[in-house]
């Protein structure tokens, strides 16, 4: 058994080593104990993107003789201050004891951030930021209290109670003539009344809230579903915005190479073994193509396009060392299995590594690369080695990546492109398809690349070679230098192919998102993800359907860009809205009111480029600016911060870990289950509560009705109607099984909720409880406890101890049938309550003695007083319900009829 590791305290500046799979601190990577030096970290818990990050050494340290050389330098490393950018890092290595001493500027490449994992590799680096100080902890916000609107109604409403309470209290005073003590008599008649304040209401909602927690855990339809929160379940019946995270929440971030189109012909997923088929004619044969002049036969043409997809990439092939094998022997060749089925490909983008795998699958494979050179295995099994001269990466801005090869066995020069159809389509030469193409792709869903090559000369090359090192050098516009001799290359490029590639999405995505929209719920999709990557999303979900136009928000970077920008907007009608986190920092320092404004409006709106803190900051908006109810899904640690934010947020258990699930309120195991959740149980958990909290009300109501009454009859005496028990049973065993059993009650089936959703829409309006509705059982309980009380005064003959048995009976019969009227669908455990609650009423009369006279109980004068007096209170409620559902029924009644 191995001895128990301890922490210890690592300051800024301290030198460590970090293992594969291990989390660590913000470090900056100086070396590596092996070569090459880069390594991969997994960054999906900061991010939320699963695709593999290259992260780069510290040149200047490799060139040290040995490993231990490190710890004699003199050496120091200069850092920003802290911030809260995940994407950005600037900073400086400094080596003193060198002359001149060495400076090298640090970037994001070369820092590896906690929260983040190593790969692949052990790395040694100095650490930066720790604490409070690190990106991850900076983008995590605290908790709230998370307080539904259903209990805020119901508080308004309990405040209007006490008012009520205190005004009949010292109207009874007043009516007095304010005599002898009357203080002590306005308090008298506070206690008398303060059945009108409900204490049990709380006790009902919270038991009921644990009931519709438990229905959810228990529904088959959505296994896994777990409900970590007691007090928030009829939020999910009152949503109006959905923000959802792409990877992992839309999308299985698992990309599947669909489409090769060369222009006269397409490939598909069926047709997949011709171009396997082409690949495994000699190579040598094909690649020495005749003339350029002449047309190109289709098998020389699919080998080009699959040998450029194979070369024109930024992905390497890892092998996993053997088993067993520890220590530094990790790292010798010898020890590593170089099997087809040990390797694995590691890239920035997991585009690239989907299109690396087929050309694996067709024949062509990429068995190593380093920072000079690639191999590719021929179907034949032999090896083509490849010098890497040069390596454009991708931006956001080129919407390209390109690489200069040569080929080490004929020594030709190749400029090889691929990139997005916007950036390339005029780069390439002229062709007539390329466009429509494009455009049949995306509307399958498809993420498009254009692949392009040029031959180059020796001389061409050097030439360039000598022109791009010369603008690597200028300390002023380097970069828009560098880029205008790359342009001098990209003319007249030999167009390859088109490549199609899917990212799946997860199951039921397109209808759930449908099924959403159809019932009132605008969603806003937030991602750590590229711009296009989002916007192929939106589209293949269809998040945005296929009439809608998309309006991609321009960078901007000062107030007069952002006001231009948000007026060119404003001009665009029912079009979805794509922004980056950047553009939108500016504009909600600027125009924060306008743009809310006007993203509201749109059908949907898409933030790429997203930090944690944004998300978060992004619901707290809508929150502020709408006053709507909001909920956030996500499934990575970097949507935590917006799940807490939000009204009630909801984690899905992914790839990305479950820290999602654990912060949410529920977790749920699949993006299709959330369509469920909402129109069946956040539906029925509101209305239930709604009739529930209302019931408990009137319950309370009622009495203090008809104590009112008592009092004023008896020249506004403040002496109690019903005493002890009778009190303490009505309110429990009496009435509690019958009012609680309203949680089991449902207006339409589960499938009928499902299949018409615009029914979800009624509830955002909140009629199920309002002023309206509180104030009609207001009425409802003044009428009633008039009557009970009116009618036993009139109807009693010659004790008082038979009012309070006529009148309290009709009570317990009155609140039974109360309940019948109220119920909309019969559940079996209902009418075990109702008649459960009769029973014992029944049972116990003959054990109060003291409050009710027995031998009147049993005659023939007390059973038709007492049905009189509940008929009269309840038949008219039953005829103007008849009325009601005939002459204005409910929504849902049109579908169950």
């Amino acid at each position: 058994m191995s001895a128990p590791a301890h922490s210890v305290p690592l300051p800024p500046g301290s030198s460590v080593g970090v293992f594969p799979h291990a989390q660590h601190l913000h470090l900056a990577f100086l070396t590596l104990p092996c070569t090459p030096c880069s390594c991969f970290i997994r960054t999906d818990q900061l991010d939320g993107e699963t695709d593999w990050k290259l992260k780069v050494a510290v040149s200047c340290t490799q060139r040290l003789p040995a490993l231990g050389d490190l710890f004699s330098i003199s050496a120091y490393v200069y850092a920003q201050k802290p911030q809260l950018d995940i994407h950005s890092f600037e900073g400086t290595f400094t080596r003193e004891d060198c002359d001149p001493p060495v400076h090298e500027s640090l970037s994001i490449e070369n820092t590896l951030w906690a929260s983040t994992i190593v790969a692949s590799g052990t790395v040694i680096g100095v650490v930066i930021y720790t604490g409070k100080e690190t990106r991850s902890v900076m983008n995590t916000s605290n908790p709230k209290n998370k307080v539904g609107l259903l209990d805020l109604e119901l508080n308004h409403l309990t405040k209007a109670l006490f008012v009520a309470l205190v005004a009949l209290s010292v109207v009874m005073v007043t009516l007095q003539g304010f005599v002898g003590p009357w203080y002590r008599n306005l308090f008298r008649f506070l206690l008398l009344f303060s059945y009108i304040i409900p204490i049990s209401l709380r006790v009902n909602l919270d038991m009921g809230k644990a009931a519709y927690g438990w229905m959810i855990m228990k529904d088959e339809s959505i296994p896994g579903t777990v409900v970590r929160t007691s007090t928030i379940p009829e939020e999910l019946g009152r949503l109006v915005y959905l923000l959802t995270d792409k990877t992992g929440t839309l999308t299985q971030n698992e990309m599947v190479f669909k489409r090769l189109h060369l222009g006269t012909v397409s490939y598909g997923a069926d047709t997949m073994d011709e171009i396997q088929t082409h690949l495994r004619n000699p190579y040598s044969q094909v690649t020495q193509s005749s003339a350029p002049k002449v047309r190109k036969s289709v098998s020389i043409r699919v080998h080009e396009a699959v040998k450029a997809i194979a070369l024109c990439h930024n992905v390497t092939p890892v092998y996993e060392p053997r088993a067993g094998v520890t220590g530094e022997a990790e790292y010798a060749e010898a020890d590593q299995d170089f099997s087809d089925g040990n390797r694995t490909y590691q890239a920035a983008s997991p585009d690239e590594v989907a299109l690396v795998q087929w050309t694996e699958s067709v024949g062509l494979t990429l068995v190593s690369r380093d920072l000079a050179s690639m191999q590719l295995r021929t179907p034949g099994g032999q090896i083509l080695t490849y010098c890497i001269l040069q390596m454009f990466p991708f931006t956001s801005e080129s919407k390209r990546m390109g690489v200069i090869v040569r080929d080490e066995s004929t020594a030709e020069i190749t400029f090889y492109m691929k990139g997005a159809d916007v950036a390339m389509s005029s780069i390439v030469q002229y062709n007539d398809w390329l466009e429509e193409e494009c455009g049949n792709m995306a509307r399958e869903g498809l993420r498009t690349l254009v692949v392009a090559k040029r031959a180059l000369t020796e001389e061409q090359y050097q030439d360039f070679e000598s022109r791009y090192s010369q603008a690597k050098l200028s300390i002023h516009d380097r970069a828009l230098k560098v880029a205008a001799v790359v342009e001098s290359l990209e003319r007249e490029m030999e167009l390859l192919c088109l490549t199609g590639v899917e990212d799946q999405l997860q199951a039921d995505v397109r209808p759930t998102l449908e099924m959403l929209r159809n019932a009132g719920i605008k969603i806003w999709m937030l991602t750590g993800d590229k711009l296009e990557t989002a916007t192929c999303i939106a589209k293949s979900s269809h998040l945005v359907s296929r009439t809608q136009d998309i309006h991609i928000f321009r960078p901007v970077t000062n107030r007069g860009e952002a006001h231009l920008e948000l007026n060119a907007f404003r001009r665009k009608h029912d079009c979805a809205l794509v922004i980056s986190g950047d553009s939108l920092e500016v504009c909600l320092k600027y125009y924060e009111h306008e743009l809310v404004e006007l993203a509201c409006q749109c059908p949907a709106v898409v933030c790429c480029r997203c930090s944690p803190t944004q998300k978060a900051h992004i619901v707290k908006l809508l929150q502020q600016h709408t006053g709507r109810r909001t909920c956030a899904i996500g499934d990575g640690g970097n949507d935590v911060s917006m799940i807490q934010a939000a009204d009630c947020g909801i984690g899905i258990e992914g790839k990305e870990g479950r820290q999602a699930s654990l912060a949410a309120d529920f977790s749920i195991t699949q993006f299709k289950h959330i369509g469920r959740l909402l129109m069946v149980h956040g539906r029925s958990s509101y209305k239930r509560s709604a009739a529930l909290g209302q019931f408990v009300m009137h319950r309370g109501l009622i009495i203090s009705t008809m104590q009112a009454v008592f009092s004023s009859v008896f020249y506004f005496a403040s002496v109690p109607l019903y005493q002890g028990f009778l009190m303490v049973g009505y309110a429990t065993l009496y009435t509690m099984f019958p009012v609680f059993s309203l949680v089991l009650d449902q207006d339409v089936k589960p499938e009928m909720a499902m299949l018409y959703p615009e029914l979800y829409k009624d509830l955002t309006k909140g009629r199920s409880l309002s002023f309206k509705t509180f104030l009609v059982w207001v009425v409802i309980s003044i009428y009633q406890g008039g009557i009970l009380m009116y009618g036993a005064l009139l109807l009693f003959e010659s004790e008082f101890v038979h009012v309070v048995a006529i009148s309290f009976t009709a009570l317990i019969l009155t609140e039974l049938l109360m309940v019948a009227l109220t119920v909309r669908t019969w559940h079996w455990l209902m009418a075990v309550a109702e008649v459960l609650s009769l029973g014992c009423y029944v049972a116990s009369l003959a054990f109060l003695n003291e409050y009710f006279d027995v031998a009147f109980i049993t005659t023939v004068t007390f059973v038709w007083k007492v049905s009189a007096i509940t008929v009269v209170s309840c038949l008219p409620l039953y005829v103007l319900k008849y009325l009601k559902r005939k002459l204005s029924p409910p929504s849902y009644s049109k579908l169950t009829s």
